[in-house]
């Protein structure tokens, strides 16, 4: 059985597949669709789910891509409605009587079809353990019978305008909306009162199509995971950084407190990550020992299959990819992350004379920048970078998740380090914040410029850092901004680049113009930094145009609809492990853009 259980499971979602193909073929092919209609409506019956309507395509459809995921849900719905199914064949193979059910071939193989079909269910029950949110049946019945009269409603009006026959009450016209949204034909019992354009049949059809699109979701959605970082576990965390911070130059992030959190079984080791859109995204390496650090991500991987969350992970670096792979997942590189070690940098030489120009050209202008850390700016003075901060930001959307801290000003944040840029006259132009990396490293979390300033202001800032960084907060080592696709970009340039090559370079070029692609990789390369390279890690190929969009939604490059502005706070405050101190104000998703 446990050899069989696996197979069966494959063979009931290969069944719903080709079930929606075939729904599929006969909602465009009229001879099909006929012969459907003809069993179905006559002394024929079909296999379990084999209709004419395209509702019932998608169901199938979708009930295969729930099954494959293995989600309780899915199998418990099947098992009721292919019960009840093969219960009424096999009852009706057996009902006594002339040129009946029993005397057709083709009513045995729908019969038999069926029936394999459940017993697949009934081998593979303990393949499917994937739980779903408790609230989903009642939502997804409300749902259903919800969409069916506004739906039915919707086309009775529209009937009664495009009808050309005489004789349809409004109770024939719903009852027709209401058919054609459950099948792609109503009952011939309708016909003789109802005659509309064939536009307004295909109108209700797909009205019937996105319903059962949102019961089904609604249906067989995963849990969205809404246990957060609590103070107790951020408490339990920050002990592990202290510990074991300088491995990872991204380990500061994992405090984002719109983050979860699981933790080895030895305690020495954790996994932090979100839930966006059923894929359950860790950023960065774990925290902690790294020989702790398989017992954490057993954890969170079972969690995410008992929830039906496809896992994934963001920014890994090259040791946390061999552990993650020898778990099952594998990795695609993303770019490279931008490191600088204070005791390697220098302005001199011909490699660094654009950049020793522009610092010397603002530095000219009688620019200035101080470097405190967040513990030691007043009360008043972090309210006033916070509001200029604010003022700052280029529209409405934060980005960043794997390598952001999403907040300011936090006293709980003592330890991250403020750049301030003044101009000749004492006015602030320009913030950096960085988060710890260890006892002598930063991490690059927040930059923010007046937009009127002179180019190279951020350059200027960097550089002092990497310049004065040692003396004044005992730095040794910066991680700058993560720089996407790095290497396409510098082997694309290069003479002998292939053809594919250059394409690719050529398609980040284009989309660079919106999302910074290329930019940021010349921006970072102007300091000729240590690049290390940073890994997605997947479970399973197909699932990663989902991780994608889980990632840029996570990311801030796409907004998922919310709230009007009107009825949205601003600025919420999060609540600290320690004693925040009143009335200063939190700036909301740091971001480095």
């Amino acid at each position: 059985m446990a050899r069989l259980r696996p197979r069966a499971a494959a063979g009931t979602v290969w069944y719903l597949r080709l079930i929606a193909l075939l729904n599929l073929v006969a909602v465009l092919l009229t001879p099909l669709r006929n012969t459907v209609r003809h069993h179905s409506e006559g002394e024929y019956f079909t296999p379990y789910l084999m209709t004419t309507g395209l509702a019932t395509a998608v169901l199938s459809l979708f009930l295969a891509v729930a099954m494959r995921r293995r989600k309780r849900a899915a199998w418990i719905f099947n098992l009721g409605l292919g019960g009840v199914t093969f219960l009424l064949y096999v009852l009706a193979l057996g009902w006594p009587g002339e040129n009946h059910y029993n005397q057709h071939g083709f009513n045995y193989f729908s019969t038999v079809l069926t029936g394999l079909f459940m017993l697949c269910l009934v081998v593979s029950r303990k393949e499917f353990t994937s739980k779903g949110d408790r609230s989903n049946p009642k939502m997804a019945v409300a749902t259903f019978f919800g969409g069916l009269v506004v739906g039915g409603t919707i086309g009775a009006v529209l009937v009664g305008f495009y009808n050309t026959l005489s004789g349809a009450s409004l109770g024939d016209r719903f009852r027709y909306a209401i058919f054609r949204m459950i099948t792609i034909d109503p009952s011939d019992k309708v016909l003789d009162v109802i005659n509309v354009p064939s536009w307004l049949n295909a109108f209700i059809n797909a009205m019937g199509a996105v319903l059962l699109l949102l019961v089904i979701y609604v249906a067989f959605r995963s849990p969205r995971g809404k246990e957060l970082l609590n103070p107790e576990d951020e408490e339990r965390l920050r002990e592990l950084l202290e510990k074991q911070g300088e491995r990872d130059s991204l380990g500061y992030f994992a405090l984002r407190r719109d983050k979860a959190v699981i933790f080895s079984p030895t305690g020495k080791a954790a996994v932090t990550y979100r839930v966006v859109g059923g894929v359950s995204l860790a950023s960065g390496d774990p925290i902690g020992d790294p020989e702790a650090w398989p017992g954490a991500i057993e954890r969170w991987l079972a969690e995410a299959r008992e929830h039906a969350w496809a896992p994934a992970v963001m920014g890994a670096s090259e040791e946390a990819g061999v552990i993650y792979a020898r778990h099952g997942l594998d990795a695609l590189e993303l770019g490279d992350e931008a490191i600088v070690e204070l005791d390697e940098f220098s302005l001199d030489g011909r490699a660094m004379r654009v950049v020793r120009q522009a610092y010397n050209r603002v530095k000219r202008a009688g620019y200035t920048v101080r470097i405190r850390r967040h513990g030691e700016i007043p009360e008043a003075e972090m309210a006033d970078l916070l509001s200029k901060a604010d003022r700052w930001r280029d529209g409405q959307t934060e980005r960043g998740f794997s390598m952001a801290l999403g907040r300011l000003g936090d006293p709980a944040d003592g330890r991250c380090v403020m750049l301030e840029c003044h101009d000749a006259q004492g006015e602030l132009r320009a913030l950096l914040s960085f988060v710890p990396w260890g006892p002598k490293g930063l991490s690059l979390d927040l930059m923010r410029r007046d937009r009127e300033t002179e180019n190279g202001l951020m350059e200027f800032m960097v550089i002092e850092l990497l310049e004065k960084g040692a003396a004044e907060v005992d730095l040794e080592r910066v991680s700058l901004n993560f720089a996407m696709f790095r290497s396409v970009f510098e082997r694309g340039s290069r003479l002998g680049a292939g053809p594919v090559l250059r394409l690719w370079r050529a398609v980040l070029g284009f989309f660079s113009r919106w999302w910074q692609i290329e930019s940021l990789y010349r921006a970072n390369a102007k300091y000729r930094p240590i690049w290390e390279p940073r890994y997605l890690l997947f479970e399973k190929s197909s699932e990663i145009p989902r991780i994608g969009l889980a990632s840029a939604r996570a990311e801030g490059f796409i907004t998922a609809p919310s709230l009007p502005a009107l009825f949205r706070r601003r600025h919420p405050r999060p609540t600290a492990p320690v004693a925040a101190t009143a009335g200063l104000p939190t700036a909301e998703r740091g971001g480095k853009g």
